[in-house]
């Protein structure tokens, strides 16, 4: 199916500096560049929207325009490029940006979401169009215990055991922000998902955020350890 990619970044990353184009194992373009590797190697995708205000990230994907055609590369707006950027904003920029009916949307900080989890998401999302879902979200399953600080309950047992085992703990669904898949028209009303998302499982590594310092080192040793 025709699909868009839309790959965000911004320039000024709080919590780990210089996230997108810090040296990542091998990669001397950082997650970006891994990202990049990636994205080119994804069969039937007809478009990829690297938006970023980063000079840093827009040197690397023009060393990418030769290698993937398809990549094209937009300034992001100041206002669009702020810690205080509504995500809604954003979502609806992607969706006026894509030339394409349905809208992948990813991020660089999932390093271990490889070409053969987005066929996959988009093999998926495409089947169950047919069974009523309008969107896809990946993540994991999340049969663990959670605690509400104020109540000190466990906010998901669903039985009356205070300490039940964790197989019969609520089976809930962690989003790992790899992947979000709705039509255009959903991104131009600010919206990354449906009304009826189908939940697509990742195992534990592919479901890596990089979000925080340690969270940068533990996806570096992980993917050294499995592609190195």
């Amino acid at each position: 199916m025709a699909i868009s990619i839309f790959l965000p970044l911004r320039k000024g990353s709080e919590r780990i500096k210089n996230k997108n184009t810090r040296k990542f194992s091998v990669f001397e373009g950082g997650l970006l560049e891994l990202k990049l590797k990636q994205l080119k190697e994804i069969r039937g995708i007809e478009e990829i929207i690297l938006s970023t205000n980063d000079e840093s990230c827009w040197k690397i994907g023009e060393g990418f325009k030769k290698v993937i055609p398809h990549l094209h590369l937009q300034q992001r707006p100041d206002f669009l490029g702020s810690a205080d950027t509504d995500l809604e904003d954003l979502i609806k920029h992607a969706g006026e940006l894509a030339n394409f009916d349905d809208i992948l949307w990813t991020h660089v900080t999932s390093p271990l979401c490889g070409a053969a989890n987005y066929e996959n998401a988009v093999k998926k999302y495409a089947e169950n169009q047919k069974l009523g879902y309008d969107s896809l979200i990946s993540g994991r399953n999340y049969r663990d215990f959670l605690i509400d600080r104020n109540s000190g309950r466990l906010v998901n047992n669903p039985g009356s055991l205070k300490w039940p085992r964790t197989q019969d703990l609520a089976d809930w669904f962690e989003i790992d922000n790899a992947i979000f898949i709705t039509s255009g028209s959903n991104f131009k009303n600010g919206k990354r998902t449906g009304e009826k998302p189908y939940l697509l499982e990742h195992n534990k590594v592919n479901s890596i955020d990089v979000d925080y310092e340690e969270d940068f080192f533990i996806a570096e040793a992980v993917y050294e350890r499995i592609y190195r």
